[in-house]
């Protein structure tokens, strides 16, 4: 049996496809399987993934109609062999000690679950940033005892998970959504016998060229709020929404008031949406502005807030070097 299931969801990424399995064949760890979950693609990654399946015995592709990101790795979860699992979306790559590193720091812990830390990078390789938890590493952390651990990043990515942690929550990513790692990921820390953080690089993320959204793609922005009700409506059937109340509060401000807007300001200074993300906030924790969390934020969040706060719409999107 492999220690290590690695689930790729697959769809139209034929150009990138093959650089990502590369970097899986080339770990320091071979005790793992790979699964290619073919997710309708229309192009030719279909074929790709039965290619690279016939070419290594621990690769395994798996066809079948479009699901969408969540339902892919669902099936992926279902299909996987192995005592842990990793996500690696398919233009992606991973470091060469990603596996190792990444299991070293779970088994060393104790903890069902080991978060590293990732670059974004362009096409060409170029290193754009570096992003580490603000975590103490190396430790087992539970919610409990670190309720901080909501601020992680909430990327299904760059993480190893015990796979009986999904089995046993019976926590799976949501089909056909948006925001689907924010609807998971977060779900799964009170149920984790354990979270530890590594400091070490074990994700590559391509930050691909980006086109304008259209008016259709932006309305879509909404559903950062349908994600944390999905959420926040957990923690309360869970009996845990009071006991973190002031952290998914900054969770709310940071990814609908504030991150959510800057979305929508690059391409519409003038979208309803705004507003929405503001009354959603307000409505769901009216004391806001108070929370203890605010230090967090960084010098232009702050400034953020503040002109969202008074409606500077013009002023916040020339904040981020916003065009149009």
């Amino acid at each position: 049996m492999p220690k290590i299931s690695v689930v790729v969801p697959v769809y139209n990424v034929e150009e990138y496809l093959e650089k990502c399995v590369g970097s899986i064949l080339g770990q320091t760890r071979d005790d793992w399987e790979l699964l290619l979950i073919d997710d309708g693609s229309t192009d030719s990654s279909g074929a790709l993934c039965d290619a690279l399946a016939a070419s290594d015995s621990r690769i395994r592709a798996v066809h079948q109609e479009n699901r969408g990101l969540g339902g892919a790795r669902n099936t992926g979860m279902e299909a996987a062999a192995g005592e842990w699992l990793m996500f690696v979306d398919s233009d992606d790559t991973l470091e060469p000690k990603a596996l190792e590193d990444c299991l070293w720091t779970a088994e060393s812990a104790g903890a069902d679950m080991a978060v590293g830390a990732f670059r974004t990078v362009d096409p060409a390789g170029r290193e754009l940033a570096v992003y580490r938890e603000d975590l103490p590493p190396g430790e087992r952390l539970t919610l409990e005892s670190n309720p901080e651990l909501l601020f992680m990043t909430p990327s299904a990515c760059a993480k190893l998970y015990r796979a009986a942690l999904f089995k046993e929550s019976g926590l799976r990513y949501p089909p056909r959504v948006w925001y689907e790692d924010i609807r998971t990921t977060l779900k799964l820390l009170p149920k984790a016998g354990g979270v530890a953080v590594s400091g070490t690089v074990c994700y590559n993320y391509l930050q691909r060229p980006g086109s304008i959204m259209n008016n259709a793609q932006l309305a879509r922005n909404h559903e950062i709020i349908d994600a944390l009700e999905d959420l926040l409506g957990w923690y309360e059937k869970q009996g845990l929404f009071e006991a973190y109340r002031e952290e998914l509060a900054y969770l709310t401000l940071f990814h609908v008031y504030l991150t959510a807007s800057v979305r929508v300001l690059r391409e519409d200074r003038r979208h309803p949406l705004l507003g929405e993300f503001q009354a959603y906030t307000k409505r769901r924790f009216p004391d806001y502005k108070k929370n203890k969390y605010l230090y967090k934020l960084g010098r232009n969040r702050r400034l953020l807030f503040w002109l969202l706060e008074r409606r500077l719409y013009g002023a916040a999107a020339l904040l981020f070097k916003i065009k149009g």
